[in-house]
């Protein structure tokens, strides 16, 4: 950033922490609709539980394809009870390394830190994940936005 010389430096605040959450998301491309699930970290046992989650919003009959990134905790044995399903149940499809343009959920994380997070300055973690959450819970329902976005419409 450039400041003129005959001017203070600006101050910019933040909460000086490094407090994290962990947000699982997944789009059913068809409706548009999304699916989430908030965890203290990301690891497979957390990864698992929304995965179990996304198996509780399959329609009875149809295949379940999850596309995913190539994170440790994809390939994490504690998952091989879940890659163990049938293909005609959970597919888990796995993306080249170095690709998140090619995962929908990417947009849909983009246009959320636009709509709720730029510019804004949150003091507490908190705040936050309430603002963050704001948002995605308008999106639980099927909607047009995230069709648009994924590239279905």
């Amino acid at each position: 950033m450039w400041v003129p010389p005959e001017e203070t430096d600006p101050v910019l605040l933040h909460a000086p922490t490094r407090k994290t959450v962990a947000l699982f998301g997944a789009v059913q491309l068809g409706q548009g609709r999304l699916v989430r699930h908030l965890a203290p970290k990301f690891n497979a046992h957390t990864f698992g539980t929304f995965v179990r989650q996304l198996l509780r919003h399959r329609r009875p009959g149809r295949r379940l394809v999850l596309v995913v990134d190539n994170a440790r905790y994809h390939h994490a044995r504690g998952l091989a009870g879940l890659r163990a399903r049938p293909r005609r149940v959970l597919t888990l499809c796995f993306l080249p390394p170095y690709s998140p343009d090619l995962n929908p959920i990417e947009r849909v994380w983009k246009l959320t830190r636009r709509l709720c997070t730029h510019n804004q300055y949150f003091p507490q973690l908190d705040e936050l994940v309430t603002a963050v959450s704001q948002q995605l819970d308008a999106w639980r329902q099927p909607n047009q936005t995230l069709m648009k976005l994924c590239g279905i419409i």
